[in-house]
């Protein structure tokens, strides 16, 4: 998970109201069970010392109508200051997070973001193709075009006599154009920094499409599947989108485990456990933070041991629980968060991978 989008919030002075609640409203007596899910979040801030004006703000925000189909959790980040983030996620949140302390509390958060994806959707045919940017937690595009559209000699028809290579000829030049408009689209969204394409259609248009895109720095999967008739309507095509993006998360996060253990073994840029990976935050060598969530959440860190741990606008001052105190670290010097489980971490709940190598001193 890529933390920049978090920069402001851990700029800001604390102690923290952080509440993560379902907010889905599709049961029977949905309305009421969320006024419940509200209720008992803000009861817990205030049981935690939270202040009355913190808890209006993030009551307020709470109810407020989620604006997207079921599943759908809300984080809400709160001071003084007011509401400082909020977010919502298509996601259920069976277990709620309700905590009142010097840093926000965003383990589950991080958690489930580094499981979403954004990516670019293409589905062509001969005619051109429907090109969207999707985010794997909202069944809506954030964006979609169509392109390509030429038409005229786009299907091939049985001509005879001296016009027939004529006409196959034009055929084809359609074809290519139309696929050359689908990858200069798809293009436009890789310059601006989407690195995911999902490929879809018709399974003689798609090849044309590959090749327009020529070596494309770019993560592109094939779906044997969908149709622009489709719509997005067909369940095949949605299950065959879901578990390619499934597989890319497994692929990527398998691919950290891998880099992890051979780093290990061979002694390189790698930092585990709690306090070795705090060192490295002081000397600024963290590239990666890899953590269990639930593991990381038991274990306590005293940023006072650790003198030069950047946690934000005014830290914490306290042993804290060990995953706040280091998704702030990787925060405050723009490291990525990765969640991996603590067996593949060598029993550790914390581990790093470094952007380079440097004992501590």
């Amino acid at each position: 998970m890529d933390t920049s989008g978090l920069q402001d919030l851990y700029q800001q002075p604390g102690p923290f109201a952080t509440v993560l609640v379902d907010v889905s409203r599709d049961s029977e007596n949905g309305e009421h069970e969320h006024e419940l899910r509200v209720r008992d979040a803000v009861g817990s801030l205030e049981e935690q010392g939270a202040s009355a004006d913190v808890v209006s703000a993030v009551r307020g925000r709470l109810l407020q109508p989620p604006g997207q189909q079921a599943p759908v959790a809300r984080l809400v980040v709160a001071s003084a200051a007011g509401v400082l983030l909020a977010e919502t996620a298509g996601f259920r949140a069976d277990l709620a997070t309700a905590t009142w302390g010097p840093l926000p509390d965003l383990a589950a958060w991080v958690e489930h973001c580094d499981s979403t994806l954004r990516f670019v959707l293409a589905i062509v045919d001969h005619v051109g193709g429907d090109v969207a940017v999707m985010d794997s937690d909202v069944p809506e595009a954030e964006e979609s075009v169509s392109v390509g559209g030429e038409t005229h000699h786009a299907h091939k028809v049985p001509v005879g006599g001296w016009s027939a290579l004529r006409y196959q000829h034009v055929t084809e030049n359609v074809w290519a154009e139309n696929a050359q408009a689908v990858a200069d689209r798809i293009k436009s969204h890789v310059r601006r920094g989407l690195g995911l394409v999902l490929l879809a259609g018709d399974p003689q248009s798609r090849p044309r499409v590959v090749g327009a895109l020529g070596d494309l720095p770019v993560e592109l999967i094939e779906l044997e599947t969908g149709t622009r008739a489709e719509d997005g309507g067909d369940e095949s095509h949605q299950q065959a989108i879901r578990e390619a993006l499934m597989g890319v998360v497994v692929q990527r996060r398998t691919a950290l485990a891998h880099d992890l253990r051979e780093r290990t073994g061979q002694g390189r840029a790698v930092a585990t456990g709690i306090d070795e990976v705090a060192e490295a935050f002081v000397r600024g060598q963290v590239d990666t933070l890899l953590l269990d969530p639930a593991a990381a959440s038991e274990a306590e860190l005293d940023p006072r041991q650790h003198r030069g741990l950047v946690l934000g606008g005014t830290g914490a001052e306290q042993p804290v629980r060990a995953d706040l105190a280091l998704v702030a670290a990787a925060v405050a010097t723009a490291a990525k968060v990765s969640v991996l489980p603590k067996a593949v971490l060598g029993g550790q709940p914390i581990a790093a991978l470094l952007r380079w190598d440097q004992e501590a001193s």
